[in-house]
């Protein structure tokens, strides 16, 4: 018997269905298991969730004399219950970058953490949860709804040793925006986002000094790497009706269009429009972070060279809206202006690829820091253009990624 039930009432020994609240409101990152720490009831009780359903054929039932909240027959009318009050929260109306980068920082957060849970799992041999995945696509969904740019951003400024975690919640994140930009539907875009996140789940499985190498690998370190399509491939299928898409982006990301790529050595059409996004994805995400080998380009250099692979590598049409969902020039992305100054992307603005709101903090003439100064160049009265992309490990700005996040130390 299903029952919603105070988190009062919870005691250890109760099977755990799900959680009545947020994906972001309590500490874990999936649901349906049976409650054995005291612990992880303290840590509910000093969340804000109020209210969890258990299964009570799973585990112990509420104590004699107390009274469920509600009592359902199935799991279909747990999901619809958890659906309506999911759907009454939910924030997706559009917001400023500055704005929605506070709550992606928190996002980015849990959302780590939340992968290295699924990660280590993953080594130890549990069955793979995606629906308990669900939960935290659909916060960075909304993320991206509120602002295409702040979580995407945010999540290329991760350090070397969290790369491997952090690339599966941008690349989750860059799924989902460039779906939209693709026109997909509800559904396809939530299975596209949940592919994103999963797709590097086979490395969890790679030795960690060969994942970790600071240097370049040798045939036999990277024969061991490309492994991890089919090894994640194996992970998934250990798990409750995943999602075909879900294992087709796992297996198929690393293939290019000329039929060069892994595992199978798939060409153009053989390749799914999902397994092409997820390659676009993952390429952008892998060359603007920090490696444990190479420091990341700059967002828009980074696109420019990705249209230079784009004929033998991606799909072109994929590539293409891709860029539009991010823009030329990507937050984050160092510009010099007709006027001599240096600026930083902040913002996109919708009316044009190349205008956008543009943070400017140097003076190439005087060769010295100004006063930041926000610049619009899509507003009507703006003399200012984007002349040419600048190189930041040329000039060598130590606080550049804090001028557009805000976020200090990063």
């Amino acid at each position: 018997m299903l029952k919603k039930i105070s988190v009062d009432q919870l005691v250890v020994g109760m099977h755990l269905k799900e959680f009545c609240g947020s994906w972001m409101e309590h500490p874990f990152w999936r649901t349906g298991f049976v409650l054995t720490d005291p612990k992880d009831i303290t840590s509910i009780l000093a969340s804000s969730i109020k209210e969890v359903w258990i299964d009570a054929s799973k585990g112990l039932d509420v104590a004699v004399g107390q009274v469920a909240v509600s009592e359902a027959e199935s799991d279909a009318q747990v999901e619809a219950d958890l659906l309506a009050a999911v759907s009454e929260r939910r924030e997706t109306a559009p917001v400023s970058t500055d704005v929605e980068i506070q709550r992606a920082a928190q996002i980015c957060l849990q959302s780590k953490q939340a992968v290295i849970s699924m990660f280590q799992e993953a080594r130890m041999g549990k069955a793979v949860d995606t629906g308990g995945a669900q939960r935290l696509v659909e916060e960075i969904s909304d993320s991206v709804a509120r602002n295409p740019g702040a979580l995407i951003s945010l999540a290329r400024l991760k350090t070397a040793d969290d790369y491997t975690y952090m690339h599966s919640v941008a690349v989750c994140a860059m799924m989902v925006a460039l779906s939209n930009q693709l026109g997909l539907d509800e559904e396809q875009t939530r299975l596209a986002g949940l592919s994103g996140l999963m797709h590097d789940l086979g490395k969890a499985m790679m030795p960690m000094e060969v994942l970790n190498k600071p240097g370049k690998l040798t045939d036999a370190e990277f024969a061991i790497i490309k492994s991890h399509p089919e090894e994640g491939h194996r992970l998934l299928l250990t798990g409750r009706d995943v999602a075909p898409m879900v294992l087709d982006v796992c297996l198929h990301h690393h293939e290019k269009t000329d039929g060069s790529g892994y595992p199978k050595g798939l060409k153009s059409d053989e390749i799914s429009l999902f397994a092409k996004m997820g390659a676009v994805c993952d390429v952008y995400d892998a060359i603007t972070s920090n490696r444990p080998y190479k420091a990341g380009w700059d967002p828009a250099e980074s696109l420019r060279k990705m249209a230079e692979w784009s004929n033998g590598h991606f799909d072109v049409k994929v590539f293409q809206a891709f860029v539009k969902s991010l823009g030329i020039y990507p937050i984050g992305s160092l510009v010099r202006l007709t006027s001599g100054r240096l600026g930083v992307v902040m913002e996109q603005t919708g009316k044009s690829l190349t205008t956008p709101k543009v943070k400017v903090f140097f003076s190439t003439k005087s060769n010295m820091r100004i006063l930041p100064e926000m610049v619009d160049l899509s507003a009507s009265g703006s003399h200012e253009k984007i002349v040419a992309r600048e190189d930041p490990a040329k000039w060598r700005f130590s606080d550049l990624n804090e001028l557009w996040s805000g976020q200090a130390g990063i």
